[in-house]
């Protein structure tokens, strides 16, 4: 028996990176997986690479409500029901403010904020209709600030006051909602951050990892087996909370 047997998970971004490392996590114990990411071909290869029982991938623009309709209809037509939601799908524009455009501002706050708030709506009608929903947003570490990145840290602080006001208004229809923030997680993304700033990805992973007290980086795997806890019947006494999967680095 796995914890998510019977269960249907929805995991936004995850076509690579944080959110297909939970893709994995979560079908490993069961779930049935939609991968929802704007790189439908890449979402559908995904999927078919997780070894569920049940898992399809879907093109899907968090940013745009009817995209977040249609794909949201199409899980639960495929697959037959909706019971965890993560919202996982992330982008960076850093800059520092000087240099940062409206559009680097705009582009950041669409995926990490409104994506969510489409997200939820579309999928809180099933979850209250059940009285049976686990919600967990990817905040991150630099939610406490980080130059160069005013949009992202503002936009993943407020990623946490939106996870306990919906913890707040859906606990009394069986609802949990949670936040993982990350510390430095070993992705696609870190290493293009490694490339703008001209520096090798071993040696930008290595500076990070002297940052926190266990002296190593993370690892999508980290990240999934967290959220593996946080989504399932275990955690149910939990919600509202943001828990940093850092290595230590907040201490």
């Amino acid at each position: 028996m796995g914890r998510f047997d019977q269960r249907v998970a929805v995991i936004t971004g995850a076509a690579r990176g944080i959110g297909a490392g939970i893709a994995a996590r979560f079908a490993e114990e069961g779930a049935a997986i939609a991968i929802l990411d704007l790189d439908e071909g890449q979402a559908q290869e995904t999927a078919a690479g997780l070894g569920a029982a049940k898992a399809i991938g879907v093109g899907c623009n968090v940013a745009d409500a009817a995209s977040v309709d249609q794909a949201i209809s199409r899980v639960l037509e495929d697959l037959g029901g909706l019971h965890v939601l993560v919202n996982n799908a992330g982008i960076t524009r850093d800059n520092l403010l000087f240099k940062m455009t409206e559009d680097d501002w705009d582009s950041v706050m669409a995926v990490h904020l409104k994506g969510p708030f489409l997200m939820c709506k579309a999928a809180q009608k099933t979850f209250v209709d059940q009285k049976y929903g686990k919600i967990l947003n990817l905040s991150s570490i630099s939610a406490n600030g980080n130059a160069g990145q005013a949009n992202y840290s503002a936009a993943k602080n407020g990623i946490q006051a939106f996870t306990k006001t919906l913890a707040l208004e859906l606990g009394k229809f069986g609802v949990n909602v949670n936040a993982i923030a990350p510390g430095f997680v070993a992705t696609e993304m870190t290493d293009a951050t490694a490339a703008r700033l001209k520096m090798d990805v071993a040696e930008f992973r290595e500076l990070n990892a002297q940052a926190n007290p266990i002296k190593r980086i993370g690892f999508p795997e980290d990240i999934a087996a967290a959220a593996a806890f946080l989504c399932s019947d275990e955690a149910s006494y939990i919600t509202g909370q943001t828990l940093y999967v850092d290595g230590g680095a907040k201490i």
